[in-house]
């Protein structure tokens, strides 16, 4: 059968779209020109976009009235509220980290489309994360202050920024490049530093304390933006993975054994300084944790963040915290998008003094 001529120019554009999608690499790329999108060539990148922009939310729309009642009651011992305190001065510098890292060094060396169009979502969210911080310190009346330098005064907080800040530091040099070999190393070690140490490791004691106040029904205009949060960074740990492996993928060269031995190690020494936040922020344990129940969960997630990168697990410790699993899914606590706009005029409407 022989081809017409508008036959033969579909086959062609075709050929020609699927030509231009083999050209795309997720570093290295030929070149960064407008956000070329089509012909999509990493579908996963799409979803992830997607998935992150049906999740979208604003701690405004959260009402904290019981929270603030919570908060100047007595219903809270000083335990629990050093809990709350530490997690919201780690987290409010942490954020402010991880955006940094994204938008000054992630965003400029990727040269995939897609891959960058969900990393201007992820930018936003971690902008609604610092957002967030700020907003539960001036609900509950905090001292901003105290909670907004508690990385320069708490040595466990302060020992985790150092850490994840020397993992991303060369990466942030205006000289920096991954066109050797050395370099792409050191943007996947990056990107390993970023994505599984501090949003994979570091983050998931404080949702699990944090969370553990929604569980008992105490705080819960607080925990309920932290699952927000953690819906969010499980999109995002996500996306990093799969980021990750398809560098990997495309350049098997850089994922030699002296490398994975390395990122073992980097992994071991996150795990210890995880394990030491939880002991800080956890002195005398709380209602149903202590400190030491989080050696087994720091260690229970490193190794399922090492299983996904293709490394073999470490430690084989059981989750001490199996109701996390439905904590983390909202749809069982109740439909935010279907009573968000409700909340929205609720919380807008209130008067914090």
């Amino acid at each position: 059968m022989s081809l017409s001529f508008e036959d033969t120019a579909t086959t062609d554009s075709n050929t020609t779209s699927a030509q231009q999608a083999q050209k795309k690499r997720l570093i290295n790329g030929w070149h960064v020109d407008v956000n070329q999108l089509m012909p999509l060539k990493y579908r996963w990148a799409w979803e992830h976009y997607l998935n992150g922009c049906a999740n979208h939310w604003m701690p405004t729309e959260v009402p904290m009235t019981k929270d603030i009642e919570t908060w100047r009651s007595n219903k809270l011992t000083a335990d629990e509220r050093l809990v709350i305190m530490r997690n919201l001065g780690f987290f409010a510098t942490a954020e402010s980290l991880v955006g940094n890292n994204l938008v000054l060094a992630i965003f400029k060396h990727i040269t995939n489309a897609e891959c960058r169009q969900y990393l201007l979502r992820q930018a936003f969210e971690e902008a609604i994360h610092t957002h967030t911080f700020l907003y539960i310190v001036e609900s509950l009346g905090l001292n901003e202050r105290e909670v907004f330098n508690m990385y320069h005064e708490i040595p466990s907080i302060q020992k985790k920024d150092d850490f994840e800040m020397q993992l991303t530091s060369a990466v942030l040099d205006p000289d920096f490049s991954t066109e050797s070999f050395e370099g792409m190393q050191q943007f996947l070690k990056n990107l390993i530093g970023y994505y599984i140490i501090m949003e994979g490791i570091f983050f998931y004691s404080g949702f699990v304390m944090m969370l553990s106040f929604h569980r008992r029904n105490l705080m819960t205009g607080v925990g309920e933006q932290f699952q927000y949060i953690l819906r969010d960074e499980t999109i995002h740990l996500n996306f990093g993975i799969d980021l990750i492996n398809g560098i990997k993928a495309e350049n098997p060269q850089l994922w030699t054994p002296e490398f994975q031995a390395h990122i073992i190690d980097l992994i071991k020494q996150a795990v210890e300084l995880e394990i030491a936040y939880a002991h800080d922020c956890l002195p005398n344990g709380i209602l149903g944790l202590n400190a030491e129940a989080f050696r087994n969960y720091v260690q229970h997630i490193a190794d399922r963040r090492l299983e996904r990168i293709g490394i073999a697990p470490l430690y084989h410790s059981s989750h001490p915290f199996p109701w996390m699993s439905e904590t983390m899914d909202l749809s069982k606590e109740k439909n935010f998008f279907e009573t968000r706009v409700t909340e929205y005029q609720a919380a807008s409407n209130l008067n914090w003094d």
